[in-house]
């Protein structure tokens, strides 16, 4: 594998204004998150963006780069965008797709999304961390990823819901947003319409199941912090302490 590492980021979120370039101890969460990505040392670490204040924090720190447009529905467009002008030559068969709101990543975490993408069969591969807080099994803001296991912490995805699922005893597993893309497989995802369960659940990687592709995953042992709201800010502060 030849893989790349791109972070979509773009300032118009709702609940946490200007989110990307939120003060974490003197430093934009982006670096944070691009400090992250370059500790992994899987390949090229490149911030897609369509804001101006977005490249410059990045260019100060020595990172590179890529404007994109600025009407991208989701972060998987924006770094289909990017990635087709980063390297027309298609070099990078494989793209890592890190959010630019987990200030608290861990590299190994980040690593560790690569390892499905060794079978060529496997089209994307993504994270999950066992739920352990009762409150998090029913809750509709944790994505449950319901899986077969093939091996110890390696599942093969067979859906994701907001719902508590599966049912019965035994564990269940919070899907964490960061995704290991076969470089066709991107190609053929960002191709298709929305799908009835993708616009259902409100989750884009039913689009990829609802089309047949095999996406596996791989158990963490943490959940990273997603920065969405100022509460989530200011235990992304506390965290990185």
């Amino acid at each position: 594998m030849n893989p790349i590492v791109l972070i979509p980021a773009r300032l118009s979120a709702t609940r946490l204004p200007n989110k990307p370039l939120a003060d974490i101890h003197g430093v934009p969460m982006i670096v944070h998150v691009w400090h992250r990505a370059i500790e992994a040392a899987i390949g090229e670490v490149v911030v897609a963006t369509d804001a101006a204040e977005i490249a410059e924090a990045i260019h100060r720190v020595g990172g590179r780069v890529q404007i994109t447009r600025s009407d991208h529905p989701s972060g998987s467009d924006r770094i289909h965008e990017a990635l087709q002008a980063i390297d027309p030559d298609r070099r990078h068969d494989v793209v890592v797709n890190v959010q630019g709101d987990l200030p608290t990543i861990a590299a190994v975490a980040i690593r560790a999304v690569l390892a499905p993408l060794r079978d060529q069969a496997v089209d994307l591969s993504t994270l999950v961390a066992e739920i352990h807080r009762e409150e998090e099994r029913t809750a509709s803001s944790v994505v449950k990823m319901v899986g077969s296991r093939l091996t110890e912490g390696h599942f093969r995805c067979l859906y994701f819901t907001r719902a508590t699922a599966p049912w019965g005893d035994g564990p269940l597993y919070h899907h964490i947003g960061l995704y290991g893309w076969r470089r066709t497989a991107l190609d053929r995802f960002i191709a298709l319409p929305p799908s009835p369960l993708e616009l259902r659940e409100k989750l884009e990687q039913l689009r990829a199941l609802e089309a047949g592709m095999r996406i596996e995953a791989v158990a963490v042992d943490d959940v990273p912090l997603g920065v969405d709201t100022p509460a989530d800010l200011e235990r992304a502060r506390d965290l990185l302490a």
